[in-house]
């Protein structure tokens, strides 16, 4: 009785690179939250050391994501969910950052940042999973 297996098909190293990027760009998502809650504290001033390295995780977290969404464009383009989920991932990223900035002089910003926070997280998660179907 011979046994026969479905045909595997190798990994590309584009969709690798896409993997990568997107999950570092994930875990600095979720370092993103991390430090935040080092800095806010309520009825306290914001600690500007930790609100600096919030600011430079959310630079590193927007580069990451483009870079992903570039790789998702040019080499994963009949991957529909990674392209748009990418661009929308890499668009979201940069509004929360704007927002970000802006919470230091309107507080009241913070009910969209904190709201946004949470989905972009929704969504840094629901990116690497869905890259690792094929």
């Amino acid at each position: 009785m011979t046994q026969t297996s479905a045909p595997v098909r190798p990994v590309r190293a584009s969709s690798r690179l896409y993997g990568i990027l997107i999950g570092l760009s994930t875990l600095v998502v979720l370092l993103q939250g991390l430090w935040a809650g080092l800095f806010v504290v309520e009825g306290q001033d914001y600690r500007d050391g930790w609100v600096e390295v919030h600011a430079r995780g959310a630079d590193v977290a927007i580069g990451l994501a483009l870079v992903a969404t570039i790789v998702a464009v040019v080499k994963l383009r009949s991957r529909r969910d990674l392209v748009v989920g990418s661009a929308a991932f890499t668009v979201l990223l940069v509004l929360e950052a704007y927002l970000g900035g802006l919470i230091g002089d309107h507080s009241a910003l913070t009910a969209v940042h904190f709201p946004l926070a949470m989905g972009l997280m929704g969504l840094a998660v629901w990116l690497p999973f869905r890259a690792a179907r094929r």
